[in-house]
């Protein structure tokens, strides 16, 4: 009898040990990462208010985690702002600012965000663009990758690399596609198209890493130019609901703001080629946004692998674009400005513990998402990132000790770049430290910066406080400027 007990005893003994060391177990998971971009993708979705733009699955992010209203880029222009989300650090520090491929040569022992994960034991790999890649000139190569971030690699080319001929072209196209107004709607299916080819490979990679932590990055190539998916997606926005501003009031807009401001767009204005009409900028439009909601498509495909697969409440996802982008309003097309539409883009973020449904006012930045990964996931990043963690505004987004600006910087060339603050209310850009202007935007009233009160007698201490908290941010190399 005795023995039975003893038995009966040790036996609940090793049960309790055996729970204690599940829990012990299920509090050290290393949370997985899902890591998706979209190429030069502006705010004009369903899930930031868009009327028009349809993005149901964007909208289920959305309700998993927390929408970021306003989230900046450090560069419009897909290089510079690539390599800056990477490395946690700005153009200035990376001493980059082109499209050339120079990370490794400039900065050769920069730890990147996929590259810490590899260090931690994670399996790093990405499908697309999540480096600077010519589009669509690069498709199907590791363009400007950094082989030491990945543990595998993968570059499709669908038939929006593979039939450009089929490609409909606007204006005098002397060059690629890659600044273009291009659009295709052929009768095809996803997986027939590079965007469709990368979220397969991506959805592979779960199902075969699902039991091993995974940083796993999908770079879709869309809406970047030319503008091409499948005719469906097309079908969702008739032209007769597609408009254009009206150029002259558009043309009004501009009369204020400092000619560096707008140097690269004003030869050829409006819509940056020649000969465009209001009609074909129409069109360009519709195909963009379609080209949005075929992402949003394959943003669902993935969702639905982690749901799959049991992953959901182990996983974080974010996903963001590289930085805005014009559709004719003020004229312009594409990005490359300090203005808000170009600066600004989507950044949702879904993480085990937060609570869904919910949206951040405050001004973030892109270079912010490594040390947010870093923190959620328990990794020591390097002392060296400029950005900060966004954990505090997962876990409550109007958290009133949040009081950093979000800084965008413009580079031309040697005599022309200039930077750009934006806070909870105001935007404040100087051109060549304010020799070759300034302007200040007042989103409480302006939300779309149709008057510059930088030189308004009534706002000049606004002006000097904007330009004193903007001054450290001002550190662009010797070689880089000419004073």
């Amino acid at each position: 009898m005795r023995k039975n007990n003893l038995s009966l005893v040790l036996l609940a003994l090793l049960i309790c040990i055996h729970g204690v060391v599940n829990v012990v177990r299920a509090e050290h998971v290393r949370p997985n990462v899902l890591f998706i971009a979209a190429d030069d993708m502006n705010c004009d979705l369903g899930v930031y208010g868009d009327p028009l733009v349809k993005t149901p699955n964007l909208d289920r992010l959305a309700k998993m985690g927390v929408r970021f209203d306003n989230a900046y880029c450090q560069q419009p222009l897909c290089g510079p702002s690539r390599a800056s989300l990477m490395t946690g650090l700005r153009p200035d520090t990376l001493d980059m600012h082109t499209l050339k491929h120079e990370l490794r040569q400039k900065n050769p022992d920069v730890v990147t965000l996929g590259q810490l994960f590899r260090n931690n034991g994670y399996f790093s790999a990405r499908a697309g663009k999540i480096y600077h890649y010519g589009n669509p000139s690069q498709i199907g190569t590791d363009a400007n990758d950094d082989p030491a971030t990945w543990d595998e690699r993968y570059n499709p080319a669908g038939i929006d690399k593979t039939q450009e001929d089929s490609i409909v072209r606007y204006g005098p196209q002397k060059g690629g596609l890659g600044i273009s107004m291009a659009w295709w709607d052929p009768v095809s299916e996803d997986a027939e198209h590079t965007d469709g080819m990368v979220a397969d490979r991506i959805i592979e990679l779960i199902r075969e890493k699902k039991k091993e932590p995974f940083f796993l990055a999908a770079g879709f190539f869309n809406p970047h130019c030319p503008y091409v998916a499948p005719r469906k997606y097309f079908d969702l926005y008739p032209l007769d609901q597609i408009t254009v501003p009206d150029l002259r009031e558009a043309r009004a807009d501009l009369e204020d703001v400092p000619p560096m401001a707008v140097q690269r767009d004003m030869k050829r204005w409006p819509y940056y080629f020649d000969g465009v009409t209001q009609d074909q900028a129409r069109k360009c439009k519709q195909a963009y946004y379609a080209c949005n909601s075929f992402v949003d498509a394959q943003i669902g495909r993935l969702l639905d692998a982690l749901e799959e697969n049991d992953l959901v409440e182990n996983t974080i996802v974010i996903f963001w674009s590289d930085h805005g982008y014009f559709l004719g309003e003020k004229g312009l097309w594409y990005k490359r400005k300090a203005f808000e539409r170009s600066a600004r883009m989507p950044l949702i973020i879904s993480a085990p513990g937060i609570t869904g449904g919910t949206k951040s006012k405050k001004p973030v930045e892109l270079l912010d998402l490594y040390p947010t990964l870093a923190d959620l996931c328990g990794l020591k990043p390097p002392s060296t990132l400029e950005g900060q963690s966004l954990k505090p505004l997962l876990l409550d987004p109007d958290d009133k000790k949040w009081k950093k600006p979000a800084v965008t910087q413009v580079w031309h060339s040697k005599k022309a770049w200039g930077y750009s603050l934006r806070d909870e209310r105001w935007r404040y850009t100087e051109w060549l430290e304010g020799r070759a202007g300034r302007e200040l935007y007042d989103h409480a009233n302006d939300p779309e910066e149709v008057n510059n009160l930088a030189s308004s007698d009534v706002h000049q201490e606004v002006v000097a406080r904007m330009s004193t908290r903007l001054a450290p941010f001002v550190r662009l190399k010797k070689h880089k400027r000419e004073d």
